[in-house]
């Protein structure tokens, strides 16, 4: 128990990078790497080259990139469909690079690969759900939510890392719930 609580900001933030990755990449990369670049946060070692300027700028013109394609329904949906096979590997890595090398960067990044997954497929389902309506309202609503809550959910893994894992558990067990509630109601109709 003391080695998990010693490891608590590492684990918190992790789990924040392949959880936003699953989201949004590019806003979660060019996030950390302005917050480390600016010296708001202590990268760990392995993640200090997100602060390269180079990496900055490339990471910042993606994230402009995405946060428009993610606001037109048709692109949104072609655009996750792409991502998918881009984030839940970022999100494995972020989260190994955490810790550096050996068992637990691995450990990292199964978990991590497994939380960008579930992230990216709930986002990508429920959003093609949404870019079904007509209106732009509810797609936009969507996007702009996401964003800030890539943003406040990366401050609250730094600023207050065991409050982030007990909300990311809370959502996790929720998401798990209305699966189960959901999945015999989407039984096909008896002919």
């Amino acid at each position: 128990m003391d080695t998990l609580l010693r490891y608590l900001p590492e684990i918190a933030l992790a789990s924040a990078l392949a959880w936003g990755s699953g989201l949004r990449l590019y806003a979660t990369l060019f996030a950390l790497g302005l917050a480390g670049w600016l010296g708001w946060i202590a990268l760990p070692p392995h993640l200090a080259v997100l602060a390269h300027p180079l990496v900055l700028s490339a990471s910042g013109f993606m994230a402009v990139v995405e946060f428009g394609a993610d606001k037109l329904p048709w692109l949104d949906s072609l655009w996750d469909m792409v991502h998918t096979f881009i984030r839940i590997p970022a999100g494995a890595a972020l989260a190994a690079a955490v810790f550096g090398d050996g068992a637990a960067a691995l450990a990292a990044a199964i978990l991590g690969g497994t939380l960008a997954a579930g992230t990216h497929l709930a986002k990508a389902g429920g959003r093609a759900v949404i870019n079904t309506s007509p209106e732009p309202f509810s797609n936009w609503s969507a996007s702009f939510a996401e964003d800030a809550v890539v943003l406040g959910g990366l401050w609250l893994a730094v600023a207050k890392p065991l409050a982030f894992l007990i909300v990311l558990l809370a959502v996790i067990a929720l998401a798990l719930t209305l699966i189960a509630w959901v999945k015999p109601r989407m039984r096909s109709p008896q002919r």
